[in-house]
């Protein structure tokens, strides 16, 4: 059996984002039931020196396109990090999530063997497309899907493993 590039991104990403939607959309409902401002929960983080749930969501949303971009060659859109509310969060999905509905499956038919350059505080970072892709991009992605399930959880939103699993 063979996955593609695409096959093993986008669809995953989509997901993931459907994903982190309900887990917004139980906190909402967390912060209406409790009567607490919502943006105690966007500003929420495991330890002071972890990004914010509004952080994480951005960081997935970066991971994404800018994957979608390095692997086809192309352009990501720049989204500015100004997300302030859940319902900021939420547009900040939706965009992200057109931008991967817009890139062509057939884009990623050389991705595999793309050499992908990824600059970082460290400097520039050079591989296979396929070895960014599993190795960078995936791992990074759920890392925060799950850091944002995890400030949710732990700031008792009743959520838990089905519902990060989609399966809810």
């Amino acid at each position: 059996m063979s996955i593609s590039p695409y096959d093993l991104s986008v669809p995953a990403f989509q997901r993931g984002f459907a994903v982190l939607s309900r887990l917004l959309d139980k906190a909402e409902a967390f912060a209406q039931e409790r009567k607490i401002d919502p943006q105690v929960l966007v500003n929420a983080r495991l330890a002071p020196d972890m990004l914010p749930l509004a952080g994480q969501v951005q960081r997935m949303s970066d991971t994404a396109k800018g994957a979608a971009a390095r692997l086809t060659g192309t352009e990501a859109p720049s989204f500015a990090d100004d997300e302030t509310t859940l319902a900021d969060l939420r547009a900040r999905i939706e965009k992200t999530t057109a931008y991967l509905a817009s890139v062509p499956e057939a884009a990623f038919d050389d991705a595999a063997d793309r050499t992908v350059v990824l600059k970082t505080r460290g400097g520039e970072m050079s591989s296979s497309g396929k070895e960014y892709l599993l190795t960078f991009v995936l791992p990074n992605f759920y890392f925060h899907l799950t850091t944002a399930y995890a400030i949710l959880r732990h700031n008792g939103v009743a959520v838990g493993k089905l519902d990060f699993l989609g399966r809810t």
